[in-house]
């Protein structure tokens, strides 16, 4: 149902986010945007001996954005990079107590960043020098949050 009220869930990690901010020592980071609403994600990721040890989000966007970016970082802490893996937009929705069916793009993207984020472990892991450069988005061609703030200023010219 299109209109159906927020979870408690929702609401809990909406108004008490947790792992709010970033890791210096992240050694994976995955920035992710939907151009249709202008959300915008930044997972940080640190992997220690194949697990997450510790993660941390940036999130620009609605509550069930910010609720979606929070459960996630729940989620992965202290979980092997194969169970990690499988994390499923669904996961994050079942894990919120459901989403409105115009939210359910918030929890893609949590699984996207998530996935950038692994992506960008990886890069580093076969070549330190590539570190950061991961840049998957949804469905535009952004990279980071400089072309994002290009296209969103663009966007609102025309």
């Amino acid at each position: 149902m299109d209109d159906q009220p927020y979870s408690e869930k929702v609401m809990e990690h909406f108004m008490n986010p947790h792992n709010v901010g970033e890791l210096d020592d992240a050694n994976g980071v995955g920035t992710v945007g939907n151009p249709i609403c202008g959300d915008i994600m930044r997972l940080f990721i640190k992997v220690e001996d194949d697990t997450i040890v510790e993660a941390k989000f940036k999130t620009l966007g609605c509550g069930a954005a910010i609720a979606s970016s929070s459960i996630l970082t729940d989620m992965i802490k202290g979980k092997k990079l194969d169970e990690v893996r499988k994390v499923s937009n669904k996961a994050v929705a079942e894990a919120l107590g459901g989403l409105p069916a115009r939210k359910r793009h918030c929890s893609v993207l949590a699984e996207e960043a998530l996935q950038s984020a692994l992506e960008d472990y990886y890069k580093r892991q076969q070549d330190p020098d590539d570190a950061g450069k991961s840049g998957h988005t949804h469905e535009c061609c952004l990279t980071d949050e400089e072309e994002c703030e290009t296209k969103k200023e663009a966007e609102a010219a025309s």
